[in-house]
């Protein structure tokens, strides 16, 4: 029985370490409306697992552009809650900053300055928590890096 249990917990935790996370546009979950899918730090297009569709990739607390791993290639630097615009850790070159569920602009923290309310897996327009104004979905958890990898797919890229 403990081998049997054992075993149960093995193949649980690798099935999530290898688990995808969709990203949806707005309240659906339908298949084609997929924007990117997250494996392994690395965000696809659409439904794409082939690695000419890799549009940006996590490594560590960096964004990169496609499947690169060159410091020129650095989009954003994630630290503390800030991101930074590509390599940098300067607080001038401070894009945005999450905290609490929102993603605000720059290093502010006034709610006039929300950009986006991140609740449940929904990301909401603004300060917004309507249904109206769910910009994307996201099946599953991820890092704040993670996040501001879907993000710029999201903004950038979609």
């Amino acid at each position: 029985m403990k081998h049997i249990i054992i075993a149960v917990f093995t193949l649980l935790s690798v099935g999530t370490s290898n688990s995808q996370t969709k990203v949806y546009s707005g309240n659906s979950n339908y298949s084609s409306d997929i924007i990117c899918n997250l494996k392994d730090g690395k965000v696809y297009k659409k439904n794409s697992n082939y690695s000419s569709e890799i549009l940006c990739k996590v490594s560590g607390n960096k964004v990169y552009k496609n499947n690169s791993n060159y410091s020129s290639d650095v989009l954003f630097t994630v630290k503390e809650g800030k991101v930074y615009k590509g390599n940098s850790n300067y607080s001038s070159d401070i894009l945005m900053n999450i905290k609490d569920g929102k993603l605000y602009k720059k290093n502010s923290n006034y709610s006039s300055d929300v950009i986006l309310t991140i609740r449940d897996g929904k990301v909401y327009n603004g300060n917004s928590s309507y249904n109206s104004d769910v910009l994307f979905t996201i099946d599953n958890l991820v890092t704040i890096e993670e996040f501001v990898a879907i993000y710029y797919v999201y903004k950038y890229v979609y």
